[in-house]
């Protein structure tokens, strides 16, 4: 297998819905929106997602996922930290910040697990990689995603698309589960997030510091109201 072939399948990997982090558990607010009628068909559905996609995660999560692969490329502990730190405390809502905690766990596990083969070589986990990993005592899922890559030697803007291909397949599935919404009607929402996907990605390469913005007020009340809300298929 060659050096491109094996980042791409390992790109795949951490893109899978099969990977056990629980992201099919969450819906981040959507089930919120569906509750009180605010999504309820295919084209708010859309405009949901692509919303949050375009002008949200573009803007803040994906550049802070890019900073921490870079981070993590450096060996640079004080900004993985920094980075890490910043990206929990801009989660609105418990639940939110609970999600994301939980799944950078998960993923941690994981890479601990499967031994973190790194490199085309195939060398193992290195004892001071795994110590910069485990010594963050709340690690972020964008922060565990971004050691993945970094440790992978995968392309960062490569990583980052898989990362939000993720994020939109997953608002997707919980949409066609709590509509419901046909099979087809979810996979021309995803046809029509790929322009925007790749937009979010040059846009999250080109933002500064002093750029970055969350704000999707509608997803931060959702995800809140979520908390308290009577009957739930999802975690947040």
């Amino acid at each position: 297998m060659t050096e491109d072939s094996l980042a791409l399948t390992r790109l795949l990997q951490l893109a899978s819905p099969l990977l056990p982090v629980g992201a099919f558990s969450y819906s981040q607010g959507l089930e919120s929106a569906v509750a009180d009628g605010s999504v309820c068909d295919a084209a708010t559905v859309r405009r949901w997602v692509l919303d949050c996609l375009e002008l949200g995660l573009a803007r803040f999560e994906a550049p802070i996922v890019l900073r921490l692969q870079a981070a993590w490329t450096a060996r640079d502990g004080n900004r993985v930290r920094y980075w890490n730190t910043r990206y929990l405390a801009s989660r609105e809502s418990a639940e939110l910040h609970a999600e994301t905690v939980q799944m950078g766990y998960s993923l941690r596990r994981l890479l601990v697990d499967l031994g973190a083969e790194s490199g085309a070589d195939g060398c193992r986990l290195r004892d001071p990689d795994l110590a910069a990993l485990q010594e963050i005592d709340s690690l972020s899922y964008p922060a565990s995603f971004a050691f993945a890559a970094a440790l992978w030697e995968i392309e960062p803007k490569d990583a980052l698309t898989a990362y939000l291909w993720s994020w939109t397949e997953n608002q997707v599935s919980s949409a066609m589960k709590a509509i419901p919404l046909g099979q087809v009607a979810g996979q021309r929402i995803l046809v029509a997030a790929q322009p925007v996907l790749s937009r979010s990605v040059a846009k999250a390469e080109r933002i500064t510091d002093d750029e970055l913005a969350n704000l999707l007020p509608a997803v931060a009340i959702a995800s809140a109201r979520h908390e308290t809300q009577y009957s739930r298929l999802f975690r947040s």
